[in-house]
């Protein structure tokens, strides 16, 4: 095994809300220790760049969210620019997670919301065939794929895309050292942000994991080396392989 024995990890998330995060249940499982802190970090555009893109919110009948982040950023575009949205204005929502989280802004019971049962926009469709007439805005991030504007350019549904936040790395102390025995990584943008904050870094023997194919290719880019892979069928989760690896590490370190 090419990694020293995993006693320091680092999450490239924060920190769970809830003591029963599972990452909790493997610390105290194997002894180890579990230090949380995103490598990435999401900012919503400034008002002054909203206004760039010359978009009259109010303009709109209806508002498409794809995610609980877009919905924050919405708001707060909204507060700041001092924009009340209407009661008549409808939400349609890639989830009911989504939909949910709504109410954190608004009286829920008293709204027009929509939501998809699949969690895919595919799932809106009858919700848009009968609102069709409806003058929809989309909330991007400023780097998104097209599967959502395909799907709505198919359905010749009118709608305005409006860029309203971003992924950035997050910045590191300038004296922190990458002291972890493992690191593990959820974007391509957090193996995007390890080579900017730390453009030195050699792995030597100390591990990186990743979620997702994406990820892992980033980390084969940046000729790093790959040591803990999730979703595999055996481990659908990251902390099902991290188990697995920590036992397995744990193993050849003691022989």
């Amino acid at each position: 095994m090419n990694v020293r024995k995993v006693n320091k990890i680092l999450i490239s998330q924060p920190k769970p809300n809830s003591e029963k995060s599972p990452y909790f249940d493997l610390a105290e499982k194997f002894s180890v220790d579990i230090h949380f802190y995103p490598f990435i970090k999401v900012e919503r555009v400034s008002t002054k760049e909203f206004r760039q893109q010359r978009i009259n919110i109010l303009d709109h009948t209806a508002i498409i969210f794809t995610a609980r982040t877009a919905v924050d950023k919405f708001f707060s575009i909204c507060e700041e620019m001092k924009i009340v949205i209407p009661e008549t204005m409808k939400y349609f929502c890639i989830s009911e997670t989504v939909a949910l989280y709504l109410q954190k802004y608004i009286v829920y019971r008293k709204r027009k919301i929509f939501f998809s049962q699949t969690g895919r926009i595919e799932g809106l469709t009858n919700a848009f065939t009968k609102h069709a007439k409806e003058k929809f805005l989309l909330p991007v991030p400023e780097e998104h794929n097209d599967d959502v504007t395909n799907f709505l350019d198919g359905k010749k549904i009118g709608y305005t895309k409006s860029v309203m936040y971003r992924t950035v790395s997050n910045e590191f102390a300038k004296d922190e050292k990458l002291d972890y025995d493992l690191m593990i990584f959820f974007s391509p943008l957090g193996i995007h942000s390890l080579i900017k904050n730390f453009p030195g870094y050699k792995q030597g023997d100390a591990g990186i994991g990743c979620f997702g194919a994406a990820t892992a290719k980033s980390v084969e880019e940046a000729g790093l080396r790959l040591d803990c892979e999730a979703p595999q069928p055996e481990y659908p989760s990251m902390t099902a392989a991290l188990e697995a690896f920590i036992k397995e590490n744990h193993k050849f370190h003691s022989r």
